[in-house]
């Protein structure tokens, strides 16, 4: 990397490490006094338990605001350069917005693969505590009493649920299974309230069937289920894949989603997890050709507004292109990369336009 790629690195890094630590500090504490009572009621008499909850949300807020603390920063720095009347004399050493794009390469990459780790698997390895909590959000997905761990299994076109199993999973307690033909419609519902693998065949005790066609149910002391069961990825079971590692979502696409979700869901997840490498490039790619029309340090205002545009522009067809996809109207590929090819696509337009120019 030339003296002037290590110059824009470094003077980044300053303002980008300030913003995002002072945002997720200033979130985390605003949201930990919001629920203080909440938060000292889970261990009564230890004041630790608010720094305890503060860690374990810091995940997911560091994960929010790092593409755009990455984007401010580099105004930032962009602004105080043309203040200056530095971005002029860095383009009279013959550096295109393309190359200084180049030099910030390994910057992009390392923000995006940090920004990966904390979605694929600091946000996963906290969310069962925070689940078990309940506070703020988690409180509407904390399960319901009897439900805390919920298993979910696949075998076929069959779905199983027991609300609880031994550490084994060869025991389960209070069992649903779906039974499916091959167009995923329900046929049969099986209700047993334990099921104990035995072999290669699960024992179902106090056992009610339930047919498709309106037939009487029927009601059996014990009955055989040969299905091979595949259960759900332990710590995913709730079937949130914003919460589940890339592995889990692996897992959950090669079993239909456990009939929890759609398997497009899991899918859509799957990829938008691999394009969190290239979101803080798609910042920089934008902002580095904003800044050669700001070159002499006037009109600095419209630059920072030009770029928290374009960056809340993207943040928010992200946004509605990752819901898209949940909802199956656009393929997983599709909802995940469209906006960053987009913005990709603009990003190269302008960079070239300045070239000519």
């Amino acid at each position: 990397m030339t003296t002037i790629g290590w110059m824009l690195t470094r003077m980044i890094v300053i303002r980008f490490l300030g913003i995002l630590f002072g945002i997720a500090i200033f979130v985390l504490t605003l949201e930990a006094i919001s629920y203080a009572t909440e938060i000292l009621a889970l261990e009564k008499g230890s004041p630790s338990i608010m720094f305890k909850y503060m860690l374990m949300r810091a995940p997911s807020t560091l994960a929010t605001f790092l593409p755009m603390s990455v984007l401010l920063a580099l105004l930032l720095t962009l602004m105080e350069l043309s203040y200056r009347n530095e971005i002029a004399a860095i383009w009279a050493t013959g550096a295109s917005p393309r190359r200084l794009i180049v030099m910030l390469l390994p910057l992009a990459f390392v923000t995006g693969g940090i920004n990966f780790l904390l979605n694929d698997q600091a946000i996963p390895s906290a969310a069962p505590k925070l689940k078990e909590w309940g506070v703020a959000d988690y409180g509407e997905k904390k399960l319901k009493l009897g439900e805390r761990d919920p298993i979910w299994m696949r075998s076929g076109d069959d779905i199983l649920r027991a609300a609880s199993s031994n550490a084994e999973s060869t025991v389960l307690e209070d069992v649903i299974i779906f039974r499916r033909d091959p167009n995923g419609i329900l046929r049969e519902q099986i209700i047993a309230k334990e099921a104990e693998l035995q072999g290669d065949r699960w024992n179902l005790t106090n056992v009610i069937v339930y047919y498709r066609e309106n037939l009487p149910a029927s009601r059996l002391d014990r009955m055989v289920y040969s299905g091979a069961m595949k259960p759900a990825a332990a710590g995913a079971r709730s079937g949130d894949p914003e919460e589940m590692t890339i592995s889990d979502l692996n897992y959950f696409i090669a079993n239909s989603g456990f009939g929890i979700r759609p398997v497009w869901v899991y899918e859509t997840w799957w990829q938008k997890r691999i394009s969190l490498f290239f979101a803080t490039l798609v910042m920089i790619a934008i902002c580095i050709p904003i800044a050669t029309r700001f070159r002499r340090g006037g009109g600095l205002g419209l630059l920072f507004a030009t770029g928290v545009g374009l960056g809340f522009l993207y943040f928010v067809a992200d946004g509605l292109s990752l819901t898209m996809g949940e909802l199956g109207f656009v393929s997983p590929w599709m909802a995940a990369w469209m906006p960053i090819l987009t913005f990709g696509a603009l990003a190269t337009a302008l960079s070239l336009r300045i070239d000519r120019v």
